[in-house]
């Protein structure tokens, strides 16, 4: 009888995870965002407009892009454009492409950059480069848009920013962290989109994956104006002690410090004077649509936070011992009880296997949940249905998942100190799989208590 509840429970965390995804969908995000109505364009979510302006001033629209759920979100600017759009070109993930009908997508690699990321960005920097007083540029932005929008600066190479990536990505480096870096090692981020679509109007509409928003960090900011400088690219370097820097990437950020090559464009800028950044959708909103969800099948819920980082295990801790205190003293909430947050944790790999942050939060909070009443479910996913590099979203844990990997010969513990979670959970059934959902405004975690 307990083992047939939480099979329903394990159901109803998968509802409540497909509802936050949902909420988040790139394409209603821009449906809902833009409003054209003859000659006039409107840009906000409310009643009031932060924006309007009269689309027959301009000469030509263009549209830009990168990231993971660009690729909606350009169909449906098509949609509200139409043939007003005189050319497009994004940049999407391997995977997340489709069909457009005025818009060019280029396909490239992800988390790190890749010949086919390089050569796209090259044909989107002509495109802005070539943008006048009298265009309007349409920039759609999402989560992965970092390593998607490449142009190595200087003399680096993209064999260099590879491997430095690679190195960021295993250390257990911030995505705040990362992009500091990425911004002082490229020709396109850090607000340099926007020096090079000068004179153009710019309207940058960004699906946000970092914590708090930061419209600077959104895909390294190619549109915003950069709070970074080489000095924090330096100590970000110098903090996780990165041995075997590339000589070049050394040299590059060494002589930024010196002054020898310009720094990225700060807040007033000219750049920056026709150029408007709007954030269309966030963690916060897949949370809410997860709390509503939750409500709607008897929960009580309460969303803790958006904005949790953090070493991944460490996290999973807190987590599971306030499902700890849920049990005890039916506190913050008492059951039927579901804890929703969201945000991004780093993993530090220390081991050889296969997984991602939010499959490595789960098989952290199984060993904490083997003891407990098998009335308590623990889910962690990416929005973008892609944790690491694998072909799972996350995971679904119980009380009884551990116990399932002895019955299969393995040691939760071990699995988890070589930092291989997939291939326990590819054994155990406990990944969730959701294939590509085409958004991307990273994490949701939820805990069920009956």
């Amino acid at each position: 009888m307990k083992i047939r509840a939480m099979k329903g429970m394990r159901s109803e965390a998968e509802e409540i995870f497909k509802s936050a995804v949902a909420a988040v969908n790139p394409y209603e995000a821009v449906r809902r965002f833009v409003r054209v109505e003859g000659d006039k364009l409107s840009l906000g979510s409310g009643e009031r407009p932060v924006v309007e302006m009269d689309l027959s001033r301009y000469e030509r629209i263009l549209l830009v892009g990168g990231g993971k759920a660009t690729a909606p979100m350009a169909r449906a600017m098509e949609e509200l454009l139409s043939s007003r759009i005189r050319r497009g070109i994004i940049i999407v993930k391997y995977g997340f492409g489709e069909e457009l009908a005025l818009t060019e997508v280029i396909e490239a690699n992800h988390p790190l950059p890749d010949p086919q990321g390089v050569e796209g960005t090259a044909k989107i920097l002509s495109l802005l480069q070539n943008a006048g007083e009298n265009d309007l540029v349409f920039s759609l932005i999402s989560g992965g848009g970092s390593a998607l929008l490449v142009q190595p600066a200087g003399g680096i190479t993209l064999e260099e920013m590879q491997d430095l990536t690679r190195s960021l990505l295993e250390c257990g480096a911030s995505i705040d962290e990362m992009n500091t870096i990425r911004k002082h090692l490229s020709s396109v981020k850090g607000g340099q989109m926007a020096r090079a679509a000068m004179p153009a109007t710019t309207i940058n509409l960004m699906l946000s994956d970092v914590v708090g928003d930061r419209k600077d960090v959104i895909a390294s900011g190619p549109f915003v104006p950069d709070s970074s400088t080489f000095e924090d690219a330096w100590e970000v370097l110098r903090r996780y002690e990165l041995r075997d820097v590339p000589k070049a990437i050394e040299s590059h950020i060494k002589a930024g410090m010196e002054g020898r090559i310009p720094e990225t464009p700060k807040t007033g800028d000219p750049a920056f004077d026709r150029v408007h950044n709007l954030i269309i959708g966030s963690n916060i909103m897949a949370l809410e649509a997860a709390e509503e969800k939750a409500r709607s099948l008897g929960y009580n819920a309460l969303i803790l936070s958006s904005m949790i980082e953090g070493e991944t295990r460490e996290v999973a801790r807190v987590h599971t011992g306030i499902l700890k205190e849920i049990l005890k003293t039916e506190r913050p909430v008492p059951p039927p009880a579901c804890m929703i947050s969201g945000g991004e944790t780093t993993v530090t790999i220390r081991g050889k296997g296969l997984g991602g942050r939010n499959q490595e939060f789960c098989l952290a909070a199984a060993l904490e949940l083997k003891n407990l009443p098998q009335r308590v479910v623990v889910l962690s996913g990416g929005t973008d249905g892609d944790d690491g590099p694998t072909n799972a979203a996350g995971a679904i844990v119980d009380p009884l998942t551990v116990s399932r990997g002895k019955e299969s010969g393995m040691a939760a513990s071990d699995f988890l100190e070589n930092n291989d979670a997939y291939h326990f959970f590819e054994k155990t059934g406990d990944l969730l799989i959701t294939g590509p959902t085409g958004t991307n405004v990273m994490d949701v975690r939820l805990i069920l208590v009956r």
